[in-house]
């Protein structure tokens, strides 16, 4: 009886009544260039039997009633524009999936149009950007293994960029510094997105950046568009979805990145104004309680952070919205208490760390005719930062105040853009950035005397100004020009620049296509190097930095796409970076700030100039089988070297240069009844991270580690390799969808080197590995 029973629930578990499992898709369709709707376009889903379809209305919406719950692929067609094809959506008996869908015009007119099941994942969101590009799904970031539902550890994945540091998510792109990227939040440049990031930093331990609110964005690796500037490798350009605007809808998860609970709704049904907000608290005292090491030792992370979002359109003064993210983070990591090793903390130490970050904005859309329209964004961020290190007594363990940092950095920006179309030839868009930038710095260390050293202690204002144009040229549907100009101007020492920027897409058959892509970029240094202090013999204090000028680099590449079938990709670049005008030292030695981020300190290196180079060349391969027939594949390989000199003249190995990386990635779902089971796999192997060789014996006299500055980077621990697999259940019921996922990280427990210090207490070199297995679980419902 008790087997019967047990075999009953689990039938009706497994393929309980498809008629619950129905949910309503709609969405909108416009064009991609002017937003104006477009009316009478046809939408069908093809993964349904029969075919389910709709035509859009005078506002461009369509709505499909009772879609089975499940994977499906959505096509729209409108005469005279391309087809655009919606593949892989996720429809749940609990929430509306709502969609905004954007179509390219066409130059050549026809008739009749034949729809293609194939995907054009190297198509973006910003249709000016022709090469190193790619949107990212955030359903490809809750699908991946190892991504702990982060954007950024998501990215790591793609060709060209190393993800070898367990313990953090930079973004490290053809052997560039992390710090070379620049994160785009709804039109603005933002600060930070991650808890516990440092100053000047992009990247940290946990992000703020949260799947359950951002929609689709694009991830740009080399020679991006005019309207990117300040930034040296790669963009990061994200948006935030809009709520649902007909019904209120609840999300509950708890996993890794903590408790969390979203709602979204209607604020008028008649306006169609809509709302959603996310807050996340941590869970890591749970891992903590499990032991589970997560790289912070005995040290447990504290974090909260909220995201949200208001879309208010109006009939006739455009579209307005709120949005805004912000977080809160601390951790100590206390040697005093007998913690054990860590990633972020030395041996003799106290650390007490706090940081906060957040930005709010407003933006405001209106379409003045057909042909044009404007946006116009305005916004506050903020990033603070304080940090605490004690140094203690190796007599009787006394703490001892080594350094303090207590800074903030608060940014005024705002950012307008306007598009003109003028045939389906030809494209226009202007802008205009400016940020002003509020300061307050003040950090100081104790040096060999025994008293405290001034680094910074400012107070005050600059800014940054930019400008840019971009032109879009159709010579036909085969040959695309992408040109335009960025122009920027720093206020503290009026430095500036001008930077062409140059993309051609060659659709020579059907199936393949050549792209090449050109650019100049300049970035600032991060800010508060310009005002490190520096004693002068008279007893006075310079800031020996202030007139630092903008690291500058050029993109050259190459890329060859083929699709090889209805959902198999084949991509090839190859590229070629020269990097001139990096901070050096005034006297010779190893010393770049381009490698800036290889260390969790920030540099404290006076009287710097602009003589420093670099350049970075690879060769990078993807192959990419598109979810489809339930599996999918991702396999990406780049080839690279990153160079550098310093003012001594030697050409080195970059902090960051790993010299290879391969990921190879996939997955399997299976359907029962209104429920999926999916495996998912992932495996990296990586050149691993670069280090300058410990001095033993300095260090033994020193009490510290001391470092051998001469052979900067010459040192590479062992080859990086991790596993992980993930196994997630979905279960949609008549009125809620709940989800279970499991995801071991580096399942065969690999022993990656992170780093090597000295020990003042064994008087030897000890070595700290990353994260061991890892199990990362999740529990997700929607109401």
């Amino acid at each position: 009886m008790q087997h019967r029973l047990l075999t009953y629930l689990f039938l009706v578990l497994v393929s309980g009544p498809a008629v619950y499992a129905q949910q309503t898709l709609r969405g909108t369709v416009t064009d991609k260039q002017t937003l104006m709707p477009l009316v009478g376009a046809r939408v069908i889903l093809t993964s349904t039997d029969p075919v389910m379809g709709a035509l859009t209305n005078e506002r461009g919406e369509f709505r499909l009633e009772r879609v089975p719950a499940g994977r499906h692929t959505l096509q729209v067609t409108y005469l005279g524009y391309a087809p655009a094809i919606q593949p892989n959506l996720i429809t749940n008996p609990a929430q509306e999936l709502v969609l905004e869908i954007g179509m390219e015009e066409q130059i050549t007119q026809t008739d009749a149009v034949e729809i293609v099941a194939e995907t054009d994942k190297n198509s973006t969101l910003n249709e000016l950007t022709t090469v190193s590009a790619r949107t990212f799904s955030v359903e490809e970031a809750l699908r991946y293994a190892g991504s702990r539902n982060d954007p950024a550890r998501m990215a790591q994945n793609f060709a060209g960029v190393s993800g070898i540091n367990d313990g953090r998510n930079d973004i490290v792109i053809r052997g560039n510094s992390p710090a070379g990227v620049l994160w785009r939040l709804e039109g603005i440049d933002i600060p930070n997105p991650n808890h516990f990031g440092a100053l000047g930093a992009t990247g940290g331990p946990v992000s703020m950046l949260n799947n359950n609110n951002l929609s689709d964005a694009d991830f740009l690796t080399s020679a991006f568009p005019a309207e990117y500037g300040n930034a040296l490798s790669g963009v990061f350009d994200l948006g935030l979805r809009n709520g649902n605007n007909e019904k209120h809808e609840v999300m509950g998860q708890i996993g890794f990145n903590g408790f969390e609970v979203g709602l979204e709704g209607p604020i008028s049904r008649a306006s169609r104004a809509s709302y959603i907000a996310n807050y996340r608290y941590s869970t890591l005292g749970v891992f903590k309680a499990l032991g589970i090491n997560f790289g912070t030792g005995a040290a447990v992370p504290e974090y909260q952070d909220l995201t949200f979002k208001i879309n208010a359109p109006t009939s006739k003064a455009g579209r307005f919205v709120l949005f805004g993210m912000g977080g809160l983070s601390a951790i100590n990591f206390l040697d005093s208490e007998s913690d054990e090793t860590n990633f972020f903390s030395g041996e003799g130490q106290d650390l007490y760390n706090k940081s906060q970050a957040g930005v709010i904005g407003l933006s405001h859309t209106y379409i003045f005719n057909p042909t044009t329209h404007g946006k116009l964004t305005l916004a506050a961020s903020t990033g603070g930062f304080s940090t605490v290190i004690d140094s203690l007594s190796t007599l009787d363990g006394t703490p001892v105040r080594f350094f303090g940092d207590k800074s903030r950095q608060t940014r005024y920006s705002a950012h307008y853009q306007v598009n003109k179309k003028f045939s389906a030839r030809n494209h226009l868009r202007l802008g205009v950035l400016a940020d002003l930038h509020d300061l307050d710095l003040e950090d100081s260390v104790r040096i060999g005397d025994g008293s405290f050293r001034q680094l910074r202690a400012y107070e005050g204002q600059t800014g940054l100004a930019q400008a840019y144009a971009q032109w879009m040229h159709k010579f036909s549907d085969q040959v695309t020009l992408n040109t335009g100009a960025h122009y920027q101007i720093f206020a503290l020492n009026r430095r500036q620049a001008l930077e062409p920027r140059l993309g051609l897409k060659y659709q020579f058959s059907p199936k393949q296509s050549l792209n090449i892509g050109a650019g100049l970029h300049h970035q600032l240094q991060p800010l508060a190097v310009y005002f490190l202090e520096t004693a002068q013999p008279d007893q006075t204090i310079a800031l020996t930095n202030e007139d630092l000028n903008f690291t500058r680099s050029l993109h050259t590449v190459l890329g060859y796409d083929h699709q090889l079938g209805d959902f198999i990709r084949l991509k090839v670049e190859t590229y070629y970076q020269w990097i001139d005008q990096a901070p050096v030292t005034s006297h010779p030695s190893s010393f770049s700030l381009l490698n800036f981020g290889a260390d969790f300190g920030f540099p404290a290196e006076d009287s710097l100039v602009n003589t420093g180079t670099a350049r970075n060349y690879g060769l990078e391969l993807t192959l990419e089988k598109f979810f489809s027939r339930g599996y999918y594949f991702l396999m990406t390989g780049s080839l690279f070297e990153a160079q550098y000199e310093g003012s001594d003249g030697v050409t080195r190995d970059a902090a960051f240069n790993g010299n290879y990386i391969l990921n190879v990635l996939g997955g399997k779902e299976f359907n029962l009844g209104p429920h999926t089971l999916s495996f998912n796999a992932k495996m990296t192997w990586a050149g691993s991270r670069r280090y300058t060789p410990i001095d033993l014996a300095a260090s033994r006299l020193a009490g510290t580690t001391v470092l051998i500055e001469d052979q900067a980077y010459e040192g590479q621990f062992p080859g990086y390799f991790r596993a992980d697999l993930k196994t997630t259940f979905r279960m949609n019921g008549k009125k809620l969808s709940q989800e279970w996922s499991v995801d071991l990280q580096n399942v065969t427990n690999q022993q990656n080197v992170f780093n090597q210090t000295f020990s003042r207490t064994s008087g030897e070199i000890e070595t700290t590995y990353q994260i061991g297995l890892f199990p990362v679980i999740q529990y997700r419902i929607l109401l």
